[in-house]
């Protein structure tokens, strides 16, 4: 059985493949050695301080008023607080904002992981019409007629302005979002007094009676693969096809990706439609096995916890919250805010 047993990885550097110019975060406690970037867009300076000001940037919105840094917000661990995403003119999507820390080490990318890359996904939400509903070659017109952005490309990438540039861009920045140094990730590297009495009944729990580790494993506490945990059920109606619309496979319908645990207690509400709003509620819901149906992930059972022990498993969540960082050092930045074009 997978335990959090991998949180006590000593974290070094982001891979050595980062360019020499790039002014590297020290990554935090707890995360993997090895974060992958493709060959054909690693890691430069450049490309993550133009990545960082697009991030922030109202100018790819058709509106522009909505910038990715919107719903997204550093103080919420890159969440928004609501329940569904609420993108321009006020249109309103169908699941919720997932958190972006440590997203560089993601499989695949959205809830129901249909897309591969970070590249490819951080163009999606610039042209969903739900979100920001501006074509990729609108919103390269309008970086081209902006007074910096030429400049910032031709020097990130030493050409003019193209889409696969604007995605590599996003992608480098958002590679750098990074959250470790927790109280748990202390205590898995030998500082015993990092986790309460209580947190560590949690963590008993969160391995065995809970089966918590099973999806959520690793340093990023999360298997990225996809289960049925029965929220898309309501009152035997599927609300939502989930993984089933991009694999066709009839297991699929209602399963969506694990996520990350991390920061949890920063990013409600929970689950992939936002419908639950508490950390009590979530383990509620699965100490009464979820909501059957016919694809149920079979490592859903009732939990029978006792009330004290639900209180610990609250309080080891509470405990993977930590250090997030994001873009260049901190000591020459501060938090993205989308600056507005009129």
């Amino acid at each position: 059985m997978a335990t959090l047993v991998a949180l006590a990885l000593l974290a070094v550097p982001v891979a050595a493949q980062l360019a020499p110019e790039l002014q590297r975060p020290e990554v935090p406690l707890g995360l993997d050695l090895y974060m992958p970037v493709p060959d054909d867009n690693p890691l430069t300076h450049e490309k993550v301080a133009l990545g960082r000001r697009l991030f922030s940037d109202t100018i790819l919105s058709r509106d522009r008023r909505v910038a990715c840094v919107t719903c997204h917000e550093p103080e919420r661990a890159f969440t928004d607080g609501r329940a569904v995403a609420v993108g321009i003119f006020g249109r309103t999507g169908t699941r919720n904002v997932p958190t972006l820390v440590n997203r560089g080490y993601g499989a695949t990318f959205f809830w129901d992981g249909r897309i591969s890359t970070l590249e490819a996904q951080v163009l999606q939400p610039i042209q969903d019409r739900k979100e920001m509903d501006l074509t990729v070659p609108d919103a390269i017109e309008r970086l081209q007629d902006h007074h910096d952005y030429p400049a910032l490309f031709q020097a990130a990438f030493g050409r003019t302005i193209t889409p696969d540039d604007l995605g590599w861009a996003l992608a480098s920045y958002v590679r750098t979002i990074l959250s470790g140094n927790s109280r748990i990730d202390r205590y898995m590297n030998g500082d015993r007094d990092a986790l309460s009495a209580q947190a560590r009944r949690g963590l008993t729990i969160f391995r065995g009676q809970g089966n918590c580790a099973t999806c959520h494993v690793g340093p990023t506490l999360t298997d990225e693969r996809f289960h049925n945990t029965g929220v898309a059920w309501q009152e035997g109606t599927l609300l939502d096809q989930g993984r089933y619309m991009v694999t066709g496979v009839e297991e699929d319908r209602g399963a969506f990706k694990t996520p990350t645990l991390r920061n949890v207690d920063r990013t409600a509400p929970y689950m992939h439609d936002g419908s639950i709003t508490t950390l009590e509620e979530v383990i509620d819901y699965y100490d009464r096995g979820g909501n059957k149906n016919i694809h149920l992930d079979p490592e859903l059972q009732p939990l029978k916890l006792a009330a004290e022990e639900k209180q610990a498993l609250v309080a080891l969540l509470r405990s993977l919250s930590g250090t997030i960082q994001e873009g260049l050092p901190a000591s020459v930045i501060e938090s993205p805010r989308a600056a507005r074009h009129p």
